[in-house]
C-alpha cells in the first residue's frame, strides 16, 4: 500500500500537519489552576451543592483557585437576552476557568434541567473563542436512592459535545441525605474518598493539559474551513 502524500488526493497538504513532540509545551503555567464548579439544584438543602462545596474545599487545599456559580436567578435558555446579568456572569466564569466540576442530582433517570440550562446558555463559540473547548471536566452526581450513573453518563456526553476533556474518574453518591452532617459537611465514607480521588485527578489533568489545549484541540477540518473562509473574504475584497 502506498503511503506517500500523493496517495491522499482528498487531503489539503498545506493544512495536513503531522503531530510532533516539539509542538507541546514543557514549561508549566505558574498560576493556580482555575476551576469552576456547577451544581444542579435550587433546594435550600441541595446535596449537589454540598458536594460541590466539599469539592471546592478540597481543590483549594490541592492548590486551585475556585469559583462556584449559583444558578439561582438564571433564566431558562431563550427566555432572556445574552446580556442578562446571570448569563453574563456564567459566560465570564466559563471563559475564566481552565477546568470544571459538574454535579447534578439524578431526577427521572437524568441530570436536572437546572444543570443542563447552565450549559445550554454557553454557546460552542462566542465570536472566534470557544468558551469550553480544551478545558478539563469532572462529573459527579447525587441520588436519593441506590447508586446510579445515568446523570454522570449524560454529563460525559455533554462534556464531549462542549469539546472538553472529561477525566476518567467520576463520583456517584447514593442516598446522599445520609452522607452529610447537619452543618452541611460530608461524613467520612467511601463516597467521600471517591470525591477526593476525582478532584485530585482533575487537578493532575488540568496541570498536564492546560498549557497544551490549543495544540490538542487543533483540527484539520477546521484549518481547512478557516482557509476557505479566508479565501472567500479575500476574493470578495478583490471584486
Amino acid at each position: 500500500m502506498s503511503t506517500d502524500n500523493n496517495s491522499l488526493p482528498n487531503i489539503n497538504q498545506e493544512k495536513f500537519h503531522t503531530p510532533n513532540i516539539e509542538q507541546f509545551s514543557i514549561a508549566s503555567s505558574q498560576q493556580k489552576p482555575r476551576i469552576l464548579l456547577l451544581y444542579g439544584s435550587l433546594r435550600e438543602r441541595s446535596y449537589s451543592r454540598l458536594v460541590i462545596e466539599e469539592s471546592a474545599r478540597l481543590l483549594v487545599a490541592l492548590g486551585a483557585e475556585v469559583r462556584i456559580f449559583n444558578p439561582q436567578g438564571l433564566p431558562q435558555p431563550d427566555n432572556a437576552e445574552d446580556n442578562h446579568p446571570k448569563v453574563k456572569e456564567l459566560r465570564d466564569l466559563m471563559m475564566w476557568s481552565e477546568g470544571q466540576v459538574w454535579c447534578s442530582p439524578e431526577r427521572h433517570g437524568a441530570m436536572t434541567s437546572i444543570l443542563k440550562s447552565q450549559i445550554d446558555w454557553v454557546p460552542l463559540s462566542i465570536g472566534s473563542v470557544r468558551p469550553t473547548q480544551g478545558k478539563t471536566l469532572a462529573v459527579m452526581q447525587v441520588s436519593g436512592g441506590s447508586q446510579s450513573f445515568n446523570a454522570v453518563n449524560q454529563m460525559r456526553i455533554l462534556g464531549r459535545w462542549m469539546r472538553m476533556f472529561t477525566i476518567p474518574n467520576q463520583s456517584s453518591v447514593a442516598k446522599a441525605f445520609l452522607e452529610f452532617e447537619e452543618d452541611g459537611r460530608m461524613k467520612p465514607s467511601a463516597y467521600y474518598n471517591r470525591i477526593v480521588d476525582v478532584v485530585e485527578e482533575l487537578m493532575k489533568f488540568t496541570l498536564l493539559l492546560r498549557d497544551n489545549k490549543d495544540v490538542l484541540v487543533d483540527r484539520y477540518s477546521e484549518r481547512v474551513e478557516h482557509a476557505e473562509q479566508l479565501s472567500q473574504r479575500v476574493n470578495q475584497k478583490s471584486l
